[in-house]
């Protein structure tokens, strides 16, 4: 991946951070959610970038990959201005983009999640592909139920609602990394890593539909079981996965995955008790939303952008430990106080310009 496009990613990422705070520095009168730049610039425009390149396949960003990236970009925009003839035509040129690239790599249909043989790291990669189509669809369905054709009313049948969904692709491609990285040993590891594929695509889905319908008690049921197969992709892992410098950034992943499960569930738990109020549980909210989109997506997103370069010449550990300040800490503040959404734009800015840029070593091993 060339320089250049390193710092458009590096740009659209701390720009997407910012909008998340930006609300602090204007006036409450004016009528758009900086929210869905913070979401949008972040999920579907640089992950969704990213994403397309690892398909891809190629150390150059190709011209397909830069196409994507300039129409998420006016997506992103025009969502956010509320301009939605022009994100339903950008909607149906993206799902093609995606479709191509996924049929290109994979097949048409997804039959390979069903054999034995594939490796589970290329399931999860054609399901973090088919993910992003299908937010795409799903979330250009929703703009014409709501904007135009008002033909089903759900209260929680709302954009941003769906805009969120495209976090699930970065997911994907985040455990497709994990599980390449796992040794194979015999029938029961294989069984537990088909196990950990659908246990966090049909998880994901039924979730997502809990929410939908507003089913408190059945969401708890989901996360409890999302939550247990995530610990037990962080044991294989641990125990199962290569010693490479990938590792630690892997390992630290995991961590704010579990640390997500953990703050979605006791949310869920907060709605089933009696004077529940989305005010004063925003805190949790800020926390579980931070440690998801800034921790533990980035973690394989900045992996696949220096694919080719690992290991780095960088202290693992010390850049991980100031991602975890960041994240849990100073951005949730950032939230409440101008000075700490300062701080936490600054610090992301480092860290991911230590990711980007820190030269590459050539021997292929190094414990960090």
């Amino acid at each position: 991946m060339s320089i250049y496009f390193r710092v458009v990613l590096l740009t659209l990422m701390s720009l997407a951070l910012f909008f998340g705070f930006l609300n602090l520095f204007l006036p409450q009168t004016i009528p758009y959610d900086f929210n869905r730049l913070h979401i949008f610039l972040f999920n579907l425009c640089t992950g969704g970038a990213i994403l397309l390149y690892f398909t891809e396949g190629r150390k150059k960003v190709t011209g397909k990959v830069k196409l994507f990236l300039f129409f998420t970009i006016a997506y992103a925009f025009c969502a956010f201005l509320k301009i939605y003839i022009p994100v339903l035509f950008l909607t149906v040129a993206l799902f093609i983009i995606v479709e191509s690239a996924r049929i290109r790599r994979f097949s048409l249909l997804p039959l390979d999640f069903f054999k034995a043989v594939v490796p589970v790291s290329d399931k999860f990669h054609q399901a973090s592909l088919l993910c992003l189509s299908m937010g795409l669809v799903i979330s250009g369905l929703v703009i014409l139920n709501n904007e135009y054709f008002n033909m089903v009313t759900l209260p929680k049948l709302q954009l941003d609602t769906f805009f969120l969904g495209f976090s699930f692709p970065l997911s994907l491609i985040t455990m497709s990394l994990i599980f390449s990285m796992m040794d194979d040993k015999g029938a029961p590891v294989l069984f537990l890593k088909n196990l950990g594929f659908w246990n966090v695509n049909l998880g994901v889905i039924v979730f997502f539909l809990f929410i939908i319908f507003e089913r408190l008690m059945p969401q708890v049921v989901v996360t409890s079981i999302l939550f247990v197969t995530v610990i037990m992709i962080f044991y294989m892992f641990i125990t199962l996965g290569k010693e490479m410098q990938q590792k630690a950034f892997l390992l630290s992943g995991i961590g704010f995955l579990v640390y997500t499960a953990v703050t979605g569930i006791l949310y869920i738990l907060f709605e089933l008790m009696p004077g529940y109020s989305p005010e004063k549980l925003k805190w949790l909210l800020k926390l579980h939303s931070f440690a998801s989109l800034y921790g533990w997506n980035l973690c394989g997103l900045a992996i696949i952008c220096r694919f080719h370069d690992f290991p780095l010449k960088l202290h693992s550990k010390y850049l991980i430990a100031f991602h975890w300040v960041t994240v849990i800490l100073i951005a949730p503040l950032g939230s409440y106080f101008r000075f700490f959404s300062i701080c936490a734009t600054v610090s992301y800015v480092i860290i991911l310009y230590a990711i980007f840029f820190t030269d590459g070593k050539k021997f292929s091993v190094v414990r960090s």
